[in-house]
C-alpha cells in the first residue's frame, strides 16, 4: 500500500516553496483582470515581486469576518470569483449567511489527500454524514472520496435511523462527518446488534477530545481528524504521526498577528491566513478568523510541508470597552512603535461598575518611565485611559491572544 498521495507531499520544503510562488504568480497574472476583489487587494503590489512570504505580506489580508458585509456590497461572491456565478458548477451558503462558489475539476476542494493519509482508497465505500443541504460540507469530502475512486453514500445529517439500515445494507469502510455524529451511529449500530462495517474515518467540523478519540478507536474505528473551511476546503489533516496537522498541498499557510497584516515568528499563536492557488476562486492572503502555530520541523510521517498545531481558538477578539470597541490590531501598532517588547495583552475588567483597561507588556529590566510611555501609546490608540503592567519576558502565555475580556458575563 503507497505511503503518499503522491510524490509533492515529500518535496523538499526549498523546492515547494519556489514552486507554490510560482504558481502564484503565473494564477495572479491570469485573473487579476477579471477578479475585481483582487485588483483591488494588489493596488500598488507587483505580481512579479511576490517571490516569496516576505513579499506576500505587503499584500493586506481579507477576513471571513468581513465577507457578510462584502458579499452585500457586491454580490454574490463580493468580486472575488474570477469568473461569472454561471459558468461555476455549484453556488452554496453557509450560515450568516456567506455565499461559497464551488468550481469545476476533479477534487476542487482538496480532500483526496486528508481521506487517503485516513487510510480511504479506491474501491472503498465512504458513508458521508456532511450536510449536503445549501452547505458545502458534503460536496468537500464527497469530491475527494470521487478523485480516490471511492462509493460514496449521501448520507447527509439527521434520519439515524434510515442512516443505520443503509449502513448496515451498504456495509461502508469510511466514514466523513463530524466526530459527534459518528459516536451516536456507533452507539445505535451496537444497539441494533450489527456488525460495525466502518473501520476508518476522517472527522471535521466539531472538537475531537482525546476521550472520544479513545472511544471512537475501542469500537474499531481508526479516525483522524481534516482542518477545512467553506471557503478554502481542506487546509491541514492529520496523519499516521498523530502529531499535528499537515498543510495541503497548493496551499501557503501563515500565522499572522490578529488584527494585522504581518506573520509572527514560528511556534507563535496567531490567526490563519491562507492563500489559495485556485483558477476560479483565487484567494489570496484569506483570513479564516482562527488560532493556530506552526509545529517546528517535518512530521515523522516522512510528509515535509508545514504542520498546524490544530484549532486553537478564534482571532476575532475586537472588544467594546467603555461603549467604545478596542481592535487587537490597536495593541499591535503599540507593539511595533516599540519593538524592543515582548507581548503584549490588553486585560478589561469590571471593577466597581465600571470598566477598567490593563495593557501587560513583556519587558526586561524595565525603565522607570516605561509604564508611563506605554500609558500615553494606549491611550493614543484606544483614544481612552489605561493602566500599564510591566511583566517579566516570556511571561505571557503564548496563545495568540491580544485582548483578554476578564470582565463577568451577563
Amino acid at each position: 500500500m503507497p505511503a503518499y498521495f503522491d510524490a509533492e507531499e515529500t518535496w523538499a520544503p526549498e523546492v515547494r516553496e519556489k514552486a507554490l510562488f510560482g504558481a502564484l504568480r503565473t494564477l495572479l497574472a491570469g485573473v487579476v483582470e477579471t477578479t475585481p476583489a483582487l485588483r483591488q487587494q494588489l493596488d500598488g503590489i507587483s505580481i512579479d515581486a511576490m517571490a516569496d512570504r516576505q513579499a506576500l505580506q505587503s499584500v493586506p489580508v481579507i477576513r471571513k469576518g468581513d465577507l457578510v458585509a462584502l458579499q452585500a456590497k457586491a454580490p454574490p461572491f463580493a468580486g472575488l470569483t474570477s469568473v461569472s456565478a454561471g459558468r461555476l458548477k455549484r453556488l452554496l451558503v453557509s450560515p450568516g449567511p456567506i455565499f461559497d462558489p464551488e468550481g469545476h475539476g476533479k477534487d476542487w476542494w482538496g480532500s483526496a489527500r486528508a481521506l487517503f493519509a485516513a487510510g480511504i482508497r479506491s474501491e472503498d465505500i465512504v458513508h458521508n454524514a456532511f450536510s449536503y443541504h445549501l452547505t458545502p460540507g458534503g460536496y468537500i469530502m464527497e469530491s475527494g472520496a470521487h478523485a480516490l475512486g471511492c462509493a460514496v453514500i449521501p448520507a447527509g445529517v439527521g434520519n439515524t435511523e434510515q442512516q443505520i439500515e443503509a449502513i448496515a445494507a451498504l456495509r461502508p469502510s469510511g466514514y466523513v462527518g463530524t466526530p459527534d455524529f459518528l459516536k451516536i451511529l456507533l452507539d445505535r449500530i451496537a444497539e441494533a446488534g450489527i456488525e460495525n462495517p466502518i473501520k476508518r474515518a476522517l472527522v471535521s467540523g466539531a472538537a475531537f477530545p482525546p476521550s472520544l478519540q479513545q472511544e471512537v478507536a475501542g469500537r474499531g474505528v481508526d479516525a483522524y481528524q481534516a482542518y477545512a473551511s467553506a471557503e478554502l476546503g481542506v487546509i491541514a489533516y492529520e496523519t499516521s504521526a498523530r502529531s499535528g496537522l499537515v498543510v495541503n498541498e497548493g496551499l501557503i499557510v501563515e500565522i499572522v498577528r490578529p488584527g494585522t497584516d504581518e506573520a509572527v515568528a514560528e511556534g507563535e499563536v496567531g490567526e490563519v491566513v491562507v492563500t489559495r492557488l485556485s483558477a476560479e476562486y483565487p484567494l489570496l492572503r484569506f483570513g479564516t478568523g482562527d488560532l493556530s502555530r506552526i509545529v517546528p520541523g517535518v512530521s515523522p510521517c516522512g510528509r515535509t510541508n508545514q504542520r498546524l498545531a490544530g484549532w486553537m481558538g478564534r482571532a476575532d477578539q475586537r472588544t467594546k470597552v467603555k461603549g467604545m470597541f478596542v481592535d487587537p490590531a490597536q495593541i499591535a501598532a503599540i507593539a511595533k512603535k516599540y519593538p524592543e517588547l515582548g507581548r503584549l495583552r490588553l486585560v478589561v475588567t469590571r471593577e466597581a461598575e465600571q470598566d477598567h483597561m490593563v495593557l501587560k507588556a513583556e519587558a526586561g529590566e524595565a525603565a522607570t518611565e516605561l509604564p508611563a510611555i506605554l500609558e500615553q501609546a494606549l491611550q493614543a490608540s484606544t483614544k481612552m485611559k489605561g493602566r500599564v503592567e510591566i511583566v517579566p519576558p516570556d511571561s505571557l502565555p503564548n496563545d495568540g491572544k491580544v485582548i483578554a475580556d476578564e470582565r463577568p458575563a451577563g
